[in-house]
């Protein structure tokens, strides 16, 4: 530990912190843009500049490491002064569209405004030029953007993906693509992680609302709604609930309360990919322990970020995925066949609406392989982020309403599929059933839990022996399953390097898109700098709520046995094919700027922006 004086104040720190850190344990926030804690520090904007005793110029306190003895002082007037120049510069050339702007009453940039008691500004700068952006899942205005690179090193040292990066010097930097070309024609997965770190309305998902609002509004279609699990953890933070708080029962009453014909959970179809998955998982073992042929390690396909991503990064190892569709997009076909055929409607009268912690599956839904018989499974995507401006707009008064439920008959869930959101989770998911299935035992484990794949490590390993297992699966009788678990594409990168090179040692993998799995993922409610361990909160409320169901594996949801019995005939079967599974399309790196026809078709696109 280190000693030192804050504003008149005695703080002991432990020795590497920075000053900002050691201020903090002592209960001073000092102000700061560009510093996001765990994800990126450079101190770049200069906004937590602070004076030091003994030094001539002021420090900032986000990179600048407390010391033995060190008299620090947060906010005298010369550093008031110095921090309103510097905001005042960062405006100049802003655009002041406030109220127009997505990030309204949530911008960073704009409460920094109120914390320094910013009252009018007086250097006024030539207005960035504008370029909007829009692809599928993430909307780029980069008039907006301050330059302050958290999007940089989201996409860099957290994904490992680069798709942007800073370009050209002084006043004509950008943050971009190369080339300053559109997202959607490089190698971005759509993950959103820079959506959630950027401070601004630079960076936002794509506005998914307006389809939703319209089809509402349309007698003419019957609009369906599908929540993930991970949805349920975060929503309550929109209105200042605590993290971690799940708000399953008002988000029900609330998209009832929306005017949604038909409120299901994608809980439900996380059960169903459960039955699809454990049985590809058990045809290539079984073809692998034979003699027949099997591409091993499987990986899981539920994460849209991951897939493209392996898409472009690793094209000649798209045969490892799992052949299953994403869990809402196999509720989107069941939604439009099985349930449109009960109701008696015409699937294409149907609507669906899917209420996702992420931004890829926006992208998702557009790819021509989710559709079934001319009609995409799903129709649009919102964040949770989004459902909150809907449920707001609508003037629910979120925090008080009554817990409601999901309607039958693809509302009802196992607790194994609430841990869908959690890094490890449709591991543990898929193993409680299929050991069980092969054993006719529970998995062992505390409480059904696999242990060693719990948690936020980087990338986490196990084994499952297979033992007095019954007649019927004799070839799988001591055999010794290894699995790994990882999230993040950077992460995910590492064993997918074991994969192409022949040196994976494992039989299953499951990679998620986003750091901690989609507790974590690109359309959640952004990162609390109050509230560091967000993330461990969310992990446990998806735990709890699995420990709390009544039926804690996939194979026993009695509504989804069900669906098989009178629809699906039985896990893996023809009708099961058509619906829930899928196809990839191995991409490799975008070259496409190279051809001069995409040239001139982008050049055209430009005009029309401009225009």
């Amino acid at each position: 530990m280190i000693n030192l004086t804050i504003n008149g104040k005695k703080v002991s720190a432990p020795e590497g912190s920075t000053i900002m850190e050691a201020a903090k344990l002592a209960g001073i926030e000092i102000p700061h843009l560009c510093h996001c804690p765990g994800i990126h520090t450079n101190g770049s904007c200069r906004i937590c500049v602070v004076e030091i005793e003994g030094m001539k110029k002021l420090m900032a306190s986000c990179i600048v490491k407390a010391q033995e003895g060190m008299v620090v002082h947060t906010s005298t007037e010369r550093v008031r002064l110095a921090r309103k120049i510097v905001y005042d510069l960062l405006i100049s050339n802003h655009p002041k569209d406030c109220m127009a702007c997505a990030r309204n009453q949530s911008c960073e940039l704009q409460a920094l405004g109120g914390t320094l008691g910013i009252l009018e500004t007086h250097i006024h700068g030539e207005a960035s030029p504008r370029r909007v952006d829009i692809s599928p899942s993430i909307t780029r205005d980069t008039r907006k953007c301050i330059l302050c690179r958290r999007c940089v090193t989201a996409c860099h040292e957290v994904q490992g993906v680069g798709a942007i990066f800073a370009q050209n010097r002084g006043f004509n930097t950008v943050i971009a693509p190369a080339l300053g070309k559109p997202l959607n024609s490089v190698d971005c997965a759509m993950c959103g992680q820079c959506t959630v770190v950027c401070p601004t309305g630079a960076l936002t998902e794509t506005d998914g609302m307006e389809k939703v609002w319209a089809a509402l509004t349309d007698p003419t279609k019957r609009v369906a709604v599908q929540v993930a699990p991970a949805v349920r953890a975060a929503l309550g933070e929109e209105f200042g609930m605590t993290p971690g708080e799940t708000v399953t029962g008002k988000m029900a009453t609330a998209l009832h309360d929306l005017g949604f014909d038909d409120v299901f959970d994608t809980n439900f179809a996380a059960d169903l990919t459960i039955l699809e998955e454990g049985t590809e998982l058990l045809q290539r073992l079984t073809a692998a322990l034979t003699g027949g042929e099997a591409v091993l390690p499987m990986i899981t396909s539920c994460s849209p970020g991951w897939i493209k991503h392996c898409e472009h990064a690793f094209p000649t190892e798209v045969d490892h995925l799992s052949s299953c569709k994403s869990p809402h997009t196999m509720m989107g076909a069941v939604i439009k066949s099985f349930y449109a055929e009960k109701i008696g409607i015409d699937p294409k009268d149907m609507f669906v609406v899917s209420v996702m912690p992420c931004t890829a599956k926006k992208y998702e839904i557009q790819r021509p392989e989710m559709q079934n018989d001319g009609n995409f499974n799903v129709d649009a995507v919102i964040t949770t982020r989004e459902l909150a401006r809907m449920i707001r707009t609508m003037g629910i008064d979120f925090t008080n309403l009554e817990d409601g439920s999901f309607d039958a008959p693809l509302g009802f869930s196992t607790g194994a599929a609430d841990i869908f959101g959690v890094t490890g989770g449709v591991m543990e998911a898929a193993l409680r059933t299929v050991y069980e299935l092969v054993t006719g035992r529970e998995m062992p484990g505390s409480n059904l839990h696999l242990v060693p794949i719990m948690g936020l490590e980087k990338i986490k390993e196990a084994e499952i022996k297979f033992e007095n297992v019954k007649p019927e699966y004799a070839f799988l009788e001591g055999v010794t399953a290894k699995i790994a678990v990882t999230s993040g594409l950077k992460n995910a990168d590492v064993l997918l390097t074991q994969v192409r090179n022949g040196t994976s040692p494992y039989h299953f993998i499951e990679v998620m898109g986003c750091p901690g799995g989609c507790i974590n993922g690109g359309g959640q409610p952004r990162i609390r700098n109050n509230v560091p361990n967000y993330k461990e909160l969310r992990i446990e409320a998806l735990y709890n709520e699995d420990e709390g169901k009544p039926i804690r594996k996939s194979h026993e949801n009695p509504d989804l046995l069900a669906l098989y019995r009178d629809f699906l005939g039985e896990p893996g079967s023809h009708l099961a094919h058509e619906l829930l599974h899928t196809t990839y399309t191995p991409r490799g790196h975008f070259n496409e700027w190279l051809d001069p026809d995409f040239q001139r078709k982008q050049a055209m696109e430009e005009m029309l922006i401009a225009e």
